[in-house]
């Protein structure tokens, strides 16, 4: 097929449950592969690592760079993506807060084991429904300070952020793109409005650390703790709901792994690195070049779109041997399931640690459970995929 429908067929719905040879094709095409729609798809391994670490490449949506005091800092370039990073972790890992998620750990082992309680032998169950999705909007909502009962409202505001975000070839977007701006405005402000009722009177929270930062210096604008917050609320449980969801599935498709797991429970960290190549909860990063780059030999052009497939960098048989096997005990797994560079996920620590819970958890279940749908409904999203239900039977 012509190389250049490759995003538009990645993204196309019908092709969710399995991409996988679509990124081979476009590894064979590349490195570079010009698209129909005026962009750059980039799938290689080497040649992704290198522009994610490319100060040139710019994490700044098409056409916003003047309103670039509208965004958090996940599209944002230094310094001013360096300032706002800095600030947002002070609450939340080292060097201020080394404890935040090692203190988390009895919690999320604790909602672990309250959310299988009902897993009984011969009932049917929606991994994400019933598990994957509390889990990780549980745990977030407590390091924020956010009220849980309000899930059904953030929920809301989270899918038309994340539709916004998604990648769409040759689609008009405009719509969605005006939906997505509603809802991060009206998270925003809910979750300053927040933050404020704890100016003066801090609980153990993030927001109440944000707003009672004792230094001026260090302080967020409302503005940028409104961008700041609704990013960490999304973030932090977007891409764990996939990871563990991914997680599940693969285990359940591959059982001699998980009867391998089930008798060395230490494998586990390696497996969930593993599931972080395998079956990577973000797909794909939009970068735009400052400036004319060769990559390999292709000079794209200053401001024109480059997709970099993350997902087919982790396929890539020049750096992983047998890209496409599932191996829990896989060596030299330097995967980009959390990207690289300057925007290395923010909450690796805290997704790992939820996954490992949550998979520790659930591969006693998983070992005489049977899927109900192979494969199963997948969300619309291509940029963050992973199953929409994920029904078992016990």
């Amino acid at each position: 097929m012509d190389s250049g429908t490759l995003l538009a067929r990645i993204t196309d719905y019908a092709n969710r449950p399995n991409p996988y040879p679509l990124y081979a094709e476009l590894r064979e095409a590349g490195p570079v592969v010009r698209q129909a729609d005026g962009s750059y798809m980039v799938g290689t391994y080497h040649e992704i690592a290198a522009l994610l670490h490319d100060p040139r490449m710019s994490a700044v949506p098409r056409g916003r760079g003047e309103e670039s005091s509208r965004l958090p800092f996940l599209r944002l370039d230094d310094p001013e993506h360096h300032r706002l990073r800095t600030l947002a972790m002070r609450p939340f890992g080292p060097p201020h807060s080394p404890y935040r998620v090692d203190s988390m750990r009895g919690e999320i082992d604790g909602l672990c084991k309250e959310l299988t309680r009902s897993f009984e032998a011969g009932r049917q169950i929606d991994i994400v429904d019933d598990f994957a999705y509390p889990l990780p909007v549980t745990v977030i909502c407590r390091l924020l300070g956010v009220p849980r009962e309000d899930e059904p409202l953030f929920r809301a505001w989270s899918d038309a952020i994340v539709a916004a975000a998604d990648v769409k070839p040759e689609e008009d977007t405009a719509e969605a793109d005006e939906a997505g701006r509603q809802a991060r405005v009206e998270m925003g402000g809910y979750l300053v409005n927040l933050a404020e009722q704890r100016r003066g009177n801090p609980s153990d929270d993030m927001l109440s650390a944000f707003v009672n930062e004792p230094d001026p210096a260090l302080r967020l604008t409302r503005e940028e703790l409104a961008e700041t917050a609704v990013l960490l609320l999304i973030a932090g449980h977007e891409t764990t709901v996939n990871l563990i969801t991914n997680g599940a599935l693969t285990f359940l498709r591959h059982p001699e792994h998980l009867d391998h797991l089930r008798r060395e429970p230490d494998l586990l960290p390696r497996a969930v690195e593993e599931l972080l190549r395998y079956e990577p909860p973000v797909h794909m990063r939009e970068r735009i070049p400052s400036a004319d780059i060769d990559v390999a030999g292709t000079t794209v052009p200053e401001g024109t779109p480059v997709i970099l497939a993350l997902a087919s960098a982790n396929r890539d048989p020049m750096r992983f041997h047998e890209p496409d096997r599932f191996d829990p005990t896989r060596p030299d797994n330097q995967h980009l399931g959390f990207g690289s560079g300057i925007h290395l996920c923010y909450g690796g620590p805290l997704a790992r640690e939820e996954a490992h819970a949550a998979l520790s958890t659930l591969i006693p279940h998983l070992g005489t459970a049977r899927l109900v749908d192979d494969p199963p409904p997948y969300r619309q999203n291509a940029m963050l995929r992973g199953p929409r239900h994920l029904n078992i039977q016990l």
